[in-house]
């Protein structure tokens, strides 16, 4: 008795999953991709500073000096742009409840100047207090100010997350009837 298994219709050899892996495949086989690809397939998955993404870069093997000119030529092109990277992270940061300082912070370590920093700090159109007080009411509820030990325990959350000492006052002693 024989195998049909082994033979599909079109008389390659094969399984039930498809062709044999030790068969030769008729896919040709793919060019390398250049640094200009590798680096815009890093930018279609989410937006990256210059310094991020020629670190990715760099550090999977590639020449310094070719990723420079990859992402030089990606900014020029708008794929890359540091400043809608971080008009982007402040904006999902503050959404995510961290405050100004950490984000500014963050900010720092991606490798923007001071004015890029502040200009994007500046483009958040939301309030700071506003932020921290709905992030104490979703993590504590309404009872933090007639709490002090919740008091405390909010304070050092917003402290944590990077807002100011004026604004961590003034959102662990709101009002429930603002």
């Amino acid at each position: 008795m024989q195998d049909d298994r082994s033979d599909d219709d079109t008389g390659r050899e094969g399984g039930l999953f498809g062709p044999d892996p030790a068969t030769p495949g008729r896919r040709r086989k793919r060019q390398p991709a250049s640094t200009t690809q590798r680096a815009l397939g890093l930018l279609v998955r989410r937006e990256h500073s210059r310094k991020e993404l020629t670190r990715k870069l760099v550090t999977r093997g590639l020449d310094a000096d070719e990723v420079e000119a990859a992402v030089d030529k990606l900014a020029a092109a708008g794929w890359q742009d540091d400043t809608r990277f971080a008009e982007g992270l402040v904006r999902n940061r503050a959404n995510a409840g961290y405050g100004p300082i950490h984000i500014r912070a963050e900010l720092g370590t991606h490798g923007l100047d001071s004015d890029a920093v502040a200009a994007a700090m500046e483009s958040f159109e939301g309030d700071w207090l506003d932020n921290a007080r709905d992030l104490v009411r979703r993590r504590y509820g309404d009872g933090v100010p007639d709490d002090l030990a919740l008091r405390r325990k909010a304070a050092d959350l917003l402290m944590r997350r990077g807002f100011p000492g004026d604004i961590v006052r003034a959102a662990t002693l709101f009002d429930p009837d603002d």
